[in-house]
Parts: C-alpha cells; sequence; structure tokens
C-alpha cells in the first residue's frame, strides 16, 4: 500500500464560514486543526507549521526569488540584446508562474505532499523521489552558497575590501546558521518582510541613479557619452545559453513553493499569494532590466548594484545588505527543513520540543550551511555560479515535473473524452518539459564553459581566495 494517504486525509485548512446546521461540520474541523496530513500532530507544546497567511506566503514566495536574480537581469540583457532578453525573460516568467500555479493545485488535490520528492514518488516511484529530493536539496543548498557569495560581495564593497573574502563569506555564513534555525516559516516570515522591501529599495537606488547621471562609472569619463546599449546582440552559443539560464534562476522560487503551501493556514489561498508574488518580481525585474541596460550599455555590473559608480554602490550594498542576508537565512532554512521533516516524518519527534526534534533540527541547518559555504568559497564566480545553478537543477525542479504533474492528474480523464481544452494543455505540458530539457543541457553546457573561461583570465579569483570580488564584472 501506497505511503500517501487519500485526498480525504487532508491537511488541515482554514474552514469556511459556518452557517446554521453545520454543527457536525464544526467538529470535523476543530479535529483538522490539531492534525496535519504531512506534521501530523499539532501541539501546543510544540512549533506550528500551520500559521502562515496568504500574504506572509506572498513575501516568501518574492524573497525566495527576487534575492539573487534580479541582480544579474541588466548584464543577461547586455549578452542576449534588449529585445531578445525582454522576449526570453518574460516567456520564463509565463511558464514558471504556470508551473507556479500547478504546485498550489497539486498540493489540494494531494494533501500529503510536502515536497517535490513526494510528487518524484507520485510520478516516477522510489527512484523520482531519491532523484528529486536530492536535486532539491542541492539546488537550494546551492542557491545558499550564491546568498554568502552576494553578502561577500557587499561587504568587501562597504568596507573597501577590509579583510580577506573568504572571511566574509565565513560571517555570512555564521550569520546564516543561526537565524537560518527559526523552526517555522510562520516565524521567518518578518525576515523576509525586511530582506524583501531592502532588495527592493537597493535595486531602484541604483536603477534611478543611472537614469540621472551623466555616465556609469565603469564608462570612459572624457568625451561625449552615449549609452551602447544594443536592441539585438550576437553572443555565442555558450554565452546565450548561460544567459538563459540566469534568467531561469531569477525565477527559480517554484520548488520551494510546496514547502511554504504546506506551512500556510488556509492552501486555498495559494493563488491569491502567487498572483501578488508574480506581479511584483515580474515588474522589478523588466523595469530594473531595461532602465539599468539601457543607460549602462555594456557597461553594466554583474551584480547590477555596481553600476551605478563607487559611492552608490556602496549606499546601494549598505541597504541590500540585510536583504541578501535573508536570502541567505531563507535559502538555508528550506532545505534543512526539508532534510528535516524527511528524517522525523511520521514521529512524534517531528512537532514536539524533544532532545531529537533540536539536535536534528540543528544538525539539518548547520549541515546545509557548511556545505553552501564549501560552494561559496570553492566557485567565487557570481555569474557563472547563478547560471550554473540555474541551468543544472533550477530549470529540472521549475519546469519538467510540473508539466508531469498536470499529465498526471489529467490525462486519464481527459483522454476518455478529449476537448479542445485538454489537447490543447497537453500540448502545452510537452512542450514545457522538451523546452526545460534543451535548456538543462544547453545552459549547463554554457556555464560550465563559463566558469572555465574565467579562471582562465588574468587576475579571475580563485577558490577560497582573498581576493576582492566587488569589483567583478
Amino acid at each position: 500500500m501506497s505511503k500517501f494517504k487519500s485526498m480525504d486525509d487532508s491537511m488541515n485548512i482554514v474552514p469556511p464560514p459556518v452557517e446554521a446546521g453545520e454543527v457536525d461540520n464544526i467538529s470535523k474541523d476543530i479535529e483538522d486543526t490539531h492534525h496535519d496530513a504531512v506534521f501530523g500532530d499539532i501541539t501546543e507544546s510544540g512549533p506550528n507549521y500551520r500559521n502562515v497567511g496568504w500574504l506572509g506566503t506572498a513575501i516568501l514566495m518574492i524573497k525566495t526569488q527576487i534575492g539573487l536574480g534580479v541582480l544579474s537581469i541588466p548584464s543577461v540583457f547586455d549578452t542576449l540584446g534588449l529585445i531578445p532578453g525582454i522576449i526570453i525573460l518574460i516567456t520564463i516568467g509565463v511558464i514558471t508562474t504556470w508551473s507556479n500555479y500547478i504546485v498550489g493545485v497539486f498540493k489540494v488535490n494531494h494533501r500529503e505532499i510536502y515536497g517535490i520528492d513526494d510528487v518524484g514518488e507520485l510520478l516516477f516511484g522510489r527512484i523520482g523521489r531519491e532523484f528529486f529530493g536530492a536535486a532539491f536539496t542541492l539546488f537550494f543548498t546551492f542557491c545558499s552558497g550564491s546568498a554568502m557569495l552576494s553578502v561577500s560581495i557587499a561587504l568587501n564593497a562597504l568596507s573597501m575590501h577590509a579583510v580577506c573574502t573568504a572571511i566574509f563569506v565565513a560571517i555570512a555564513a555564521i550569520i546564516t546558521v543561526v537565524f537560518s534555525s527559526i523552526r517555522t516559516l510562520g516565524r521567518i516570515s518578518w525576515l523576509a518582510w525586511v530582506g524583501a522591501v531592502c532588495i527592493i529599495i537597493s535595486v531602484f537606488t541604483v536603477t534611478i541613479t543611472v537614469g540621472i547621471q551623466d555616465r556609469p562609472s565603469a564608462a570612459p569619463q572624457q568625451g561625449v557619452w552615449k549609452p551602447d546599449y544594443k536592441l539585438f546582440n550576437n553572443p555565442s552559443f555558450s554565452d546565450a545559453a548561460s544567459a538563459v539560464s540566469s534568467l531561469v534562476f531569477s525565477y527559480a522560487g517554484t520548488p520551494a513553493f510546496f514547502s511554504i503551501a504546506s506551512e500556510m493556514r488556509d492552501p486555498r489561498q495559494y493563488t491569491k499569494a502567487l498572483v501578488v508574488c508574480q506581479t511584483v518580481i515580474s515588474t522589478a525585474y523588466i523595469v530594473v532590466g531595461i532602465v539599468v541596460y539601457y543607460y549602462c550599455g555594456s557597461y553594466v555590473s554583474s551584480p547590477a548594484l555596481g553600476s551605478a559608480g563607487p559611492v552608490v554602490k556602496k549606499v546601494a550594498y549598505g541597504i541590500a545588505l540585510p536583504g541578501l542576508l535573508v536570502t541567505a537565512i531563507l535559502l538555508t532554512h528550506i532545505p534543512a527543513k526539508y532534510v528535516f521533516v524527511r528524517i522525523l516524518r511520521g514521529s512524534s519527534h517531528l512537532t514536539s520540543n524533544s532532545a531529537t526534534h533540536w539536535i536534528t533540527w540543528l544538525c539539518c541547518t548547520l549541515g546545509v550551511t557548511v556545505t553552501a559555504y564549501i560552494i561559496a568559497s570553492g566557485i567565487p564566480v557570481f555569474g557563472g555560479l547563478v547560471s550554473l545553478v540555474g541551468a543544472l537543477l533550477g530549470t529540472v525542479l521549475c519546469m519538467q515535473p510540473m508539466g508531469c504533474m498536470w499529465l498526471y492528474d489529467n490525462w486519464t480523464k481527459g483522454k476518455k473524452s478529449p476537448t479542445l481544452k485538454w489537447r490543447l494543455m497537453v500540448a502545452w505540458c510537452v512542450f514545457v518539459i522538451v523546452a526545460g530539457t534543451f535548456l538543462v543541457i544547453a545552459g549547463t553546457y554554457g556555464s560550465v564553459v563559463s566558469i572555465a573561461d574565467s579562471y582562465r583570465k588574468a587576475g579571475g579569483t580563485a577558490a577560497w581566495s582573498c581576493a576582492d570580488n566587488s569589483g567583478s564584472t
């Protein structure tokens, strides 16, 4: 018998307004508030893993995505050209928004689902479970490492490279492990608010500044300046694939949305939170990408916060630093929580305050943090790390599974009496699966070539380097 329960054994959800004559349903709803299909019995003596409202869900979704990807979008436009860059950005935004929506639908249809590994088991059996579980853990651990690297760039910019970069990465790791050990997303959501506001203010500070200043700081300072942006560019295959992978990474919070939805008080409000999230981040990506690249052209920096000169760069990184730290915290908490739930699922220790609970939880957060620190120090190239993560792991978790999920729920019943809508949706799912597979292969190749090239360049950063990384482009 499958370990998955039927849809009737659902996770507790906030009941609708009670009408007269529904007393019997009230008692059932009260019972459900003490049990969850994922976390089991929820008691007052342990953490409440079901305490995130829809607005908190929206901000967690926003912070999961907007922390790192937005900083690389202007340089992606420089690689692809402004018009192709916008078209590809919007296309990836549409695909991932649909994928995010399917996550919510699938969660409601299969309440026992906690992570994408559970989806893998439903779709492909034990092999699928282990593959997607490993991919999920590696992906967000890499993302956490990328966030730590961003923190080191900010600290170098603010301090004028006061100490070895490896020490700054270690400082980021220490702060991360402390705050990521907060046990529930409900209690960590206030950090997401702070982080999202700081990142948004920071990137728009740079965006406004490059629009009103005479020229970007990296451009020639003598003579008449005219932005050298390109509407169309002619990149090599590897450069184009790496750039597209960076755009995928910008929207690659999708696999975390399972975990976020699992901690919602009412998962039926997931779609409302998703609309807010995708509207905010898509608007920010398009505005920041267009304006910064239009005014900076080929002299745009990656991360983009360095594009407006040394003074504004310090101001921008000072504002962004809390947001970058929160990104590292959240992206460490998510894989640690996945490992924690998988170890203790079905045990009373999952929702208690026992010694086993605490030891397991702290070992998970410490293990993810140490691994992310090694990644951040071992591949200290911001653009290369972003594109490699987006290509190798992000696409696998954001596109192909969601096409398979829709087919899993709709293939059998739709095949009996196929409608035009069903046929179009099947075609769409096939497109998403094929496109995602192509991006994995092409993007991984492009990212590896990019990282190799960066190491061959004179003066390039090396693993565990003390060199200043805040001026890298």
